[in-house]
């Protein structure tokens, strides 16, 4: 058996690892990195399969998270078509399938997750597709050149957001969900009511509280869809959006331990339990200090992204809790865009601002009166504010009407309502001794600027004394009076992606 020894590695293809590698070499780390994928190509913005990607409005080159060059140049070894087959946290070894085993000195296991497979009659007929990878989407625009009707199976957002891509292609599509209303699960059903009508304004017909019963075909392929409330749709076409189950094969295999949301244990750091080894993506679950301690399972690109960055910092000696507060975004063609901040596992009380009517307005999900999430559409520059209402964890029964008033400044609220947490003992991304929910004493806009900002992409510090090393920015330059569009010189993240460090 062929052993080799890495200093850092990574296990898994997606933005999580890319995010690691990055920023490991970013923050100046010597020492070997490897990053293993059972990928056919190096790691791509799989955010692109339903959207431009799907559409072929990208190219393959477009959606790669880094050029060819990046990894010679940053000294980082990509394994493709490889698999981890065994890992030994105590030895910390990983089998590979190319009968190479790697020793490493830290690991980030982020192997991501496999989408839910759909066990019903037909299912092995030709034209019936799943979306996880470039391939998937390359196989979906190829049957859709010689389709007319598909069918989309599912109310979320891989059925939406392929549906009104193949709609833009020209196809007649028919969302069959589960769901009342489109996206009703994540959003609600004020806001799903707005995109359903959305989608339904652009051709796509949606057959709500329906089920998949089964598929139809003619000579190995498919011809129709057959619905438990007797609905037989033609297609030619199908696209399945049923949701992914973590991939957790690997860890078990190794002995961690798999927690209540079928994800890998974590602590808030994204450390395991074995010495040295890391979770992140959609296979970890961590205890969110914004959240209260509430363990958490995201299965979004941004959350992925972030926490590799926090992972890096882990390895590097400089464990951190990950703070930061998960968002998302989808695009519904160029009909509608949506970001959100949460997530909201539950919440009792919805207080729009702005108008669904015109297509502009942000949703606030409250809980017992405290902001648990927020849904904008139109309206990302109130975006923060939300994420600061969320982070104070305030209770704001008494100011609904001005929540939803839109004359109030949401991010004048947030910063009273941030004043009042520190006033209430809370310490900066934790909890006050009385469990109180915590807020940051400090920000990129604080008045007092901190000397240090880091990137939370990729872990460049920003120092006012350097500037911001291109030269674009004098040196002595505070954080807070760089311009709005300036963004990293290392990755190319906003100014908002930027979080005070200690000097």
């Amino acid at each position: 058996m062929n052993e080799e020894s890495v200093d850092f590695l990574m296990i898994g293809g997606g933005i999580a690892s890319f995010s690691c590698a990055r920023a490991l070499r970013a923050a100046g780390a010597g020492g070997s990195i490897g990053l293993v994928t059972r990928d056919p190509g190096p790691p791509f913005d799989r955010t692109a399969c339903t959207k431009g990607y799907l559409r072929g409005d990208a190219s393959h080159e477009d959606v790669l998270l880094a050029p060819d060059a990046w990894w010679q140049e940053r000294d980082v070894a990509l394994s493709t078509r490889t698999s981890a087959l065994k890992l030994d946290p105590a030895a910390r070894t990983v089998t590979l399938s190319d009968k190479r085993t790697l020793r490493y000195e830290q690991a980030l296991l982020a192997t991501g997750a496999n989408v839910r497979r759909l066990r019903v009659e037909g299912a092995e007929l030709q034209g019936i597709h799943y979306v996880r990878g470039l391939g998937n989407a390359d196989a979906i625009r190829a049957d859709a050149q010689d389709a007319a009707d598909v069918v989309l199976v599912g109310g979320s957002y891989i059925a939406t957001e392929a549906a009104a891509s193949l709609t833009a292609m020209g196809k007649r599509c028919t969302i069959v969900m589960q769901e009342g209303v489109a996206l009703e699960r994540g959003l609600g059903p004020l806001a799903g009511r707005f995109f359903q009508r959305v989608i339904e304004e652009h051709g796509v017909t949606v057959c709500p509280s329906d089920e998949l019963e089964r598929f139809e075909g003619v000579d190995g392929r498919l011809t129709h869809v057959v619905t438990a409330r007797g609905r037989r749709l033609p297609a030619q076409l199908a696209v399945i959006g049923a949701g992914v189950v973590p991939d957790t094969m690997l860890a078990q295999r190794g002995g961690l331990e798999i927690g209540a949301t079928g994800g890998v244990v974590a602590d808030e750091c994204l450390r395991t339990r074995a010495a040295g080894l890391f979770a992140a993506g959609d296979m970890c679950e961590y205890p969110s200090v914004v959240h209260h301690g509430a363990r958490l399972r995201i299965e979004h690109w941004d959350v992925a992204e972030r926490q590799g960055a926090t992972a890096a910092a882990g390895m590097l000696g400089e464990p951190r809790p990950h703070e930061a507060i998960p968002y998302f975004y989808s695009d519904l063609a160029d009909w509608a865009s949506l970001e959100y901040v949460g997530p909201a596992r539950r919440w009792d009380e919805e207080v729009v601002r702005g108008s669904l009517e015109e297509g502009a307005f942000t949703v606030l999900y409250l809980d017992a009166g405290r902001v648990v999430a927020g849904l904008t559409v139109g309206r990302g520059h109130e975006l923060d504010a939300v994420r600061a209402l969320l982070r104070s964890g305030i209770d704001l029964h008494e100011r609904r009407s001005e929540l939803a008033d839109d004359g109030t400044d949401l991010a004048s609220l947030a910063e009273t309502a941030a004043a009042v947490a520190v006033r209430a003992g809370s310490s900066p991304g934790g909890s006050s001794a009385a469990g109180q929910p915590a807020v940051p004493t400090a920000g990129p806009d604080a008045d007092e600027p901190p000397v240090l900002f880091m990137c939370q992409m990729c872990g460049f510090i920003y120092e006012p004394e350097d500037g911001d090393e291109l030269g674009a920015i004098a040196p002595g330059t505070r954080f807070a009076d760089l311009p709005d569009e300036w963004t990293c010189p290392v990755c190319g993240a906003q100014k908002t992606d930027f979080e005070r460090v200690e000097d």
